[in-house]
């Protein structure tokens, strides 16, 4: 359910298809940061691949010394052999150096292309992260990424090696028999024909494959997290039944994608086999008219398994190929991912909050079809406590999205101290703010790391000061390692409760001059509750407050109440103000505390 907090998980994260050469040109912006990596493996690969071609001459050279007219010539052909030997065994020294120099590169693409994904995700703005499902981002964050390594690592290489191999083989068999090449002038065509013709066919199904594996990845990933709730409600079957559906879709996607791109391989190799026939043929025919040697029959065959060999190896390689496109294009996709608007050109850093803020006929939609909030007008003065109440969905997280410019208001404006808060810097904006928020958040890290999460240079005994306050001192003390106990980012290891009373300890370290409390304490019990509450009265004490609650129990005290109904404010007061009018308020209040089961 949404909640009034963005326009909904869309579909999973996709973009338009590329040009190939428009997606390899992105690539290419990474690969040219290490370019040295690239001369030396092109030149290593150009030495052993050159080295390479030599051995069918080496080979024919040696059966024309087995047929010499003056017989068997054992020294000539022993040395051949020898050559031979020596070249494999460099060949393949070349080979394993130019591979670990191409996973190095790998590595260095793959470790630059992470960070530049995953730092473009923090400028990113709320609203993406509304949209877009979580586990299909981080699919995209290491799934694709890894693909696209993968190809740079070994597909890379194995299109070099061909390209030099293919070159190099045509040369050779240019010199040894020219009019041999004429078979080569109708496979040749077909076999680049075939190869391009199946990739238009298969780079979408791969595509498509990414986005199943993107879909099936975010909705597990919402399952694990919600797990408590499924089992609590007995719907494992309902939700397994939910997961076959994607893993089905993946693996069908997959499937289809692997089988069609299968294809290619021996279809292009039956073309090949189909030229080496022709050449053993056509070879044979010269050699009894004598226009050609054994050896250089045997060589221009050797040759031209090595001129096709490659052709038949990319078309076995064009499935990976297409796959590591359809990766690169979610990866380059996200890449291209508006960030958060730039701030005005003419920001000013707030000099010194005074903490007034000011609602102006605010209107607000997640989407143009939308209205969330409809002429929304209110003054919260310096160091007061605004609490805001009604229903769910009736826009209080929403009016606290616009206050932290999460998002930007529709029409209208929110002015601080005077100011239109669109004309401050986000990062100086958001710093004036300290938040303790119904979803609480850790991260794996010690009791003592979380506390302080907030502030730079803080002590322990700040930090304990603080957890005193909050009333989870003593529960710290009798964890294992006390303050330096790790817990885990989903906060398993602790309760929600003792969860919520760390980040009311994290807020107290803060020295911002606004406070937001949404829902800070419906974790806790509320015998705790009651038993922080001077310690919630001194951290919003000067400060001005934005509290929203449910709990209308924990808002009495508060200098002025907002209530809100689908996303308009239809009363305000102080609880003893609203309570008089016997209306909106009175009805909410009267609805919890008539029956105290529930107000518990």
């Amino acid at each position: 359910m949404n909640k009034g907090r963005g326009p909904g998980r869309g579909p999973a994260f996709a973009k338009p298809k590329e040009k190939t050469s428009v997606v390899l040109l992105k690539l290419w912006r990474y690969l040219a940061r290490y370019q040295w990596i690239i001369v030396s493996a092109s030149l290593l690969s150009i030495l052993g691949n050159a080295l390479g071609l030599l051995s069918p001459r080496l080979s024919g050279a040696a059966i024309d010394a087995i047929e010499h007219e003056a017989g068997v010539q054992i020294p000539v052909v022993y040395k051949y052999v020898l050559l031979m030997i020596l070249l494999a065994a460099f060949t393949s020294l070349t080979s394993w150096a130019l591979s670990a120099i191409m996973i190095r590169l790998s590595r260095n693409v793959v470790s630059k292309m992470r960070k530049d994904l995953f730092d473009h995700m923090t400028t990113l703005p709320i609203s993406f992260f509304d949209q877009y499902q979580t586990g299909d981002v981080i699919s995209i964050l290491s799934y694709d990424v890894d693909t696209v390594g993968a190809t740079l690592s070994t597909d890379l290489t194995q299109i070099l090696s061909s390209l030099i191999t293919v070159v190099g083989s045509f040369l050779m068999m240019l010199s040894i028999a020219p009019e041999m090449l004429l078979i080569f002038v109708v496979t040749i065509p077909c076999s680049i024909g075939v190869t391009r013709w199946r990739a238009k066919i298969v780079r979408p199904l791969f595509s498509k494959r990414s986005r199943m594996l993107g879909a099936m990845n975010g909705y597990a990933e919402e399952a694990v997290s919600g797990l408590k709730t499924i089992r609590a409600y007995h719907q494992e079957e309902e939700f397994n039944t939910r997961f076959r559906t994607h893993n089905d879709n993946a693996v069908n996607a997959t499937w289809k994608a692997d089988h069609t791109a299968a294809i290619t391989g021996p279809t292009v190799n039956l073309i090949n086999n189909l030229s080496l026939a022709a050449v053993s043929i056509f070879g044979a025919l010269l050699y009894m008219a004598g226009g050609i040697t054994l050896g250089n029959v045997s060589s221009f065959v050797l040759y031209s398994r090595k001129f096709s060999g490659p052709i038949n190896e990319f078309a076995n390689i064009l499935s990976e190929i297409q796959s590591s496109l359809a990766a690169a294009e979610r990866v380059l996709g996200l890449l291209a991912m508006e960030p958060e608007p730039a701030d005005a050109v003419d920001a000013q850093p707030i000099a010194d909050c005074q903490g007034h803020v000011e609602f102006q006929d605010v209107s607000f939609g997640y989407t143009p079809d939308t209205t969330v909030l409809h002429r929304v007008s209110y003054t919260a003065e310096p160091g007061k406590v605004m609490a805001i109440v009604g229903e769910t969905g009736c826009g209080k997280t929403t009016m606290i999205n616009l206050l932290m410019r999460f998002y930007d208001v529709s029409q209208g404006a929110i002015l601080l101290d005077g100011v239109d808060i669109r004309q401050l810097p986000r990062d100086d904006l958001r710093r004036q703010f300290t938040m303790v928020l119904q979803d609480t958040w850790l991260f794996d890290g010690t009791v003592f790391e979380n506390i302080a999460y907030g502030r730079d240079g803080v002590t322990r005994e700040e930090v304990e000061h603080a957890a005193k306050a909050a009333h989870i001192h003593d529960m710290i003390l009798s964890l294992p390692q006390g303050y330096d106990t790790i817990v885990t980012g989903s906060g398993n290891s602790i309760s929600k409760g003792q969860k919520q009373l760390l980040t009311i300890a994290r807020a107290m370290l803060m020295d911002s001059s606004m406070l937001i409390l949404d829902e800070a304490t419906s974790n806790v019990d509320t015998q705790t509750e009651r038993r922080i509450q001077d310690a919630m009265l001194q951290l919003m004490k000067g400060r001005t407050c934005f509290v929203i609650a449910h709990r209308l129990s924990t808002i009495t005290g508060a200098d002025c109440i907002l209530v809100m109904d689908k996303g308009r404010i239809v009363e305000s007061g102080t609880h003893e103000e609203l309570l008089a009018k016997h209306r909106t308020y009175y009805e909410l209040y009267h609805a919890q505390f008539d029956r105290p089961n529930e107000a518990a």
